[in-house]
């Protein structure tokens, strides 16, 4: 750096084959053309440093981006304004620490589960514990909800994935025993073409939404499974380089999964005999992923997070996490949100990209 201008833009200078592109106050475009790459590294547009005391383990933010939804290590779960971090709500139930949280559609409840093998649903409104599932054997390390949310999953240490009715405060079935811990999981519509197999018994009336779904297991002992929802049945199983972190679906054709080694893999879900391709950026565990637009967003236990878009020529770093593990990303809009080991709720805005 050589300065500042008038504007308050850093003057920025390269050596060793790289070249500086655009620069603004918030992004410096860098790229190596003898490498054919290029990036952007974006900084935050603002951030929240007094949510949490503590390491921030999985945040959401609403369907209507108004609200956020944080939980820590400090052993709290907090709802927040998601335009200045205020502290709207605290939700107090759980023993131990809270692994995962998530808004339902409607951003009105939020879905929560611990290490304490509960699973509870919360009211947004007024801080309430409305609905308390009790079943597994151990700590729960993920959820996912089915379209409007009657229904929903959750994923344990035991290594189960279980499909819960709200309204019952009952489960309705154990999709899946993998006699490994389930560290992520996600619902997606199949491609029509997929077979999902068939029930063996009537499903319940209670379940609602679950035919032509597919459900997503990444698991610990290397393996990404494919289950379908209704059927139960077997759909696929992937063996990876290493233990399963998170999982998502671009579509009803490809999924995304990340493993502890640092490998992203995308899979057709009608051929997973071999990757369709393999991004490798660093070896630090892949923590999260997130479908966005028409690429996905990635985080990584070396505070890496980054953004690969198809209509992009370049791709997007979100800086300042350094070397602290991005645990979780969320999305509104053309806003992007992260946690961290360090505590700081940090918000990138892409509108002007």
């Amino acid at each position: 750096r050589r300065g500042l201008s008038t504007e308050g833009v850093p003057d920025i200078a390269a050596s060793e084959g790289f070249v500086v592109g655009e620069v603004t106050k918030k992004s410096i475009l860098i790229s190596c053309p003898h490498e054919n790459v290029s990036t952007k590294f974006l900084a935050p547009y603002t951030t929240f440093g007094r949510i949490h005391q503590k390491s921030i383990t999985c945040l959401d933010i609403s369907s209507g981006g108004g609200l956020g939804v944080s939980t820590s290590t400090d052993g709290t779960m907090k709802i927040w304004q998601a335009a200045n971090g205020e502290i709207r709500r605290l939700l107090e139930g759980h023993v131990y620490d809270v692994n995962c949280c998530r808004f339902f559609p409607s951003g009105l409840v939020v879905l929560s589960g611990g290490m304490d093998a509960q699973l509870k649903v919360w009211s947004a409104e007024d801080a309430s514990c409305v609905v308390t599932f009790k079943g597994h054997k151990g700590g729960i390390l993920d959820t996912a909800i089915v379209d409007r949310g009657r229904n929903v999953l959750s994923c344990s240490r035991d290594g189960t994935a279980r499909l819960w009715d709200c309204g019952r405060s009952a489960c309705l079935g154990v999709i899946a025993d993998c006699a490994s811990p389930i560290n992520g999981i996600a619902v997606g519509t199949a491609e029509s073409s997929l077979s999902l197999g068939t029930p063996e018994t009537a499903p319940s009336e209670r379940e609602v939404g679950t035919e032509g779904k597919i459900l997503l297991l990444a698991r610990e002992d290397k393996k990404l499974q494919g289950v379908g929802l209704q059927s139960r049945q077997l759909v696929f199983l992937f063996v990876g380089s290493d233990a399963f972190n998170c999982c998502t679906f671009l579509s009803s054709t490809y999924i995304l999964a990340g493993t502890q080694d640092g490998n992203i893999y995308q899979l057709d879900v009608r051929n997973t005999s071999a990757p369709i391709q393999v991004i490798h950026r660093s070896g630090a565990p892949v923590l999260s992923l997130l479908p966005y637009r028409d690429g996905f967003i990635a985080s990584q236990g070396d505070g890496t997070c980054f953004i690969i878009q198809q209509d992009l020529d370049y791709v997007l770093d979100l800086t300042e996490a350094d070397c602290d593990p991005v645990y979780k990303v969320a999305s509104w809009e053309k806003q992007i949100y992260t946690c961290c080991r360090d505590g700081i709720v940090r918000r990138y805005q892409l509108s002007d990209l």
